[in-house]
């Protein structure tokens, strides 16, 4: 026989086993029972307040364009509704909605490890492919959607730990892509090999540059990137569940596979076993539509507001003190020339937040930015790394996000350093944090819906045995 690569041709075509990530995602996808309450307490609010911030972001005419069908006017027979809207979609294009609209403002709940995120990005491909087969008679309830959001998290977020595709220039929508994929390719009625085959080919598809996150490129992609990651974990199910085939080594092969090609033969690991640790430590953004590493700064730079009220033309130095992942996201020097490039501006953020004593959507738009001030304060910002906080950001115990603002004044006087460790929705704030979480949802809610509908969806919140046992097709009803 001829030989390839040494190997006799029937030894090069042998099918070897799955890489070991693979199968345990795959075991953990299939096999493995969820038995925490806290994490269905907080997957619930997760669920809530994801959408939203995806009925939200519907004010916003740049996301509404994005939404429907490819083809307009398309109409399918039992699709998936995308939350509200009129559209009723296939669950490809609807997860692609859902997740557009979910992710837009950059508000719904995130995960700070060596590769940040949005763990909640998934329920975009989850919601539509649950919603679709319950129109379709399958018997699937909330607690299901719940379960999956809750294994999607996990995923994404325990991978996370320790591998930072952002250093590789790879977006964490990959992670996206990765959850989504296996967790619908098991709603869709999967087994351990569909899992992993649909895993393999997630893997497979490598990743999006960050190009459109970063500098002079940064625009709205980034506001739909998530959407795009969950509607190909969509597809990827659903090619897997026709007996599309999986690839066994699509992260070991020595010469072709994403540790050795993306990774730079780093291998890849879970960092601590799969359970339910994402969800019982995901961080709500609560207060200010942020990048989260600068939550912190916002709150902080809120509560210096008063001392700089009447005297912004006296400031002459206003000192920063941050982790090493917020110098890296969201340090930004010189012109912002959208609302994408504003709201991953630790400075624009800070400078809103002293002048208003607030942070609002609506202040990373071109009428707002359009303040003189703005820019007059980013320019006497020094924003400089603390150890203690690159380290406390890191340590699993704490996972904090501190920032510390100090302002200098012309007559040489300084405000005391004001300090902000962890953010309102960080796990150490939750019941701080959970009744303005409430007070959130009602606003957001109240944009689209009018009241009654609005208290009814808040009042399904509150009844977490009643919302589970719910239909999701008469769930995302409510929504519609």
């Amino acid at each position: 026989m001829e030989e390839e690569d040494g190997l006799t041709a029937a030894e090069s075509g042998r099918r070897p086993e799955p890489d070991a990530l693979l199968t345990a995602i795959a075991d953990y996808v299939v096999d493995f029972a969820i038995d925490s309450p806290e994490a269905y307490e907080t997957a619930r609010w997760v669920l809530l307040d994801t959408l939203g911030c995806g009925i939200l972001a519907l004010r916003y005419p740049e996301c509404l364009k994005l939404l429907g069908p490819v083809v307009p006017g398309t109409m399918v027979p039992e699709g998936a509704r995308v939350p509200g809207t009129p559209y009723v979609l296939d669950p490809v294009t609807a997860a692609f909605n859902i997740g557009a609209a979910n992710r837009w403002l950059d508000y719904n709940d995130t995960w700070l490890a060596a590769e940040w995120g949005h763990p909640s990005d998934n329920l975009a491909a989850i919601l539509a492919v649950a919603d679709w087969l319950s129109r379709r008679g399958e018997p699937l309830t909330v607690d299901d959607v719940l379960t999956a959001m809750i294994k999607a998290h996990e995923i994404q977020g325990v991978l996370a730990l320790n591998t930072a595709f952002n250093r590789v220039g790879l977006d964490h929508v990959i992670l996206v892509r990765i959850a989504s994929a296996a967790v619908v390719t098991r709603l869709l009625g999967g087994g351990r090999k569909e899992v992993w085959s649909a895993l393999s080919n997630a893997f497979l598809d490598n990743g999006s540059l960050r190009t459109y996150r970063h500098g002079s490129n940064t625009g709205s992609r980034k506001s739909w990137a998530a959407g795009d990651a969950a509607a190909r974990g969509v597809q990827l199910a659903l090619w897997t569940m026709r007996g599309e085939m999986g690839y066994p080594t699509a992260l070991s092969d020595p010469d072709w596979g994403f540790f050795h090609v993306v990774l730079k033969d780093q291998p890849m690991a879970l960092a601590r076993p799969l359970g339910s640790y994402v969800m019982e430590n995901v961080l709500f953004k609560i207060a200010y539509p942020a990048e989260f590493h600068g939550q912190t700064a916002v709150e902080a730079a809120i509560r210096l507001a008063p001392e700089v009220a009447g005297r912004i033309d006296e400031v002459a130095e206003i000192r920063i003190r941050t982790q090493e992942s917020a110098i890296r996201i969201i340090d930004k020097r010189g012109p912002l020339t959208n609302p994408a490039d504003r709201d991953h501006c630790l400075q624009y953020m800070v400078a809103v937040a002293l002048l208003d004593g607030k942070l609002e959507a609506d202040d990373y738009g071109d009428e707002r930015a359009q303040d003189p001030r703005i820019d007059w304060l980013r320019a006497r910002m020094v924003v400089e790394e603390d150890p203690r906080y690159s380290r406390d950001y890191l340590d699993p115990a704490k996972r904090s996000i501190a920032n510390a603002i100090s302002i200098q004044f012309t007559d040489g006087t300084r405000t005391p350093w004001v300090e902000v460790e962890y953010p309102l929705g960080h796990r150490r704030r939750r019941q701080e944090g959970l009744p303005l979480l409430r007070d959130k949802l009602r606003r957001n809610l109240s944009t689209r819906f009018i009241p009654a509908r609005v208290e009814q969806i808040l009042a399904l919140g509150e009844d977490l045995d009643r919302l589970r046992a719910m239909p999701v097709a008469r769930f995302v009803d409510l929504w519609v």
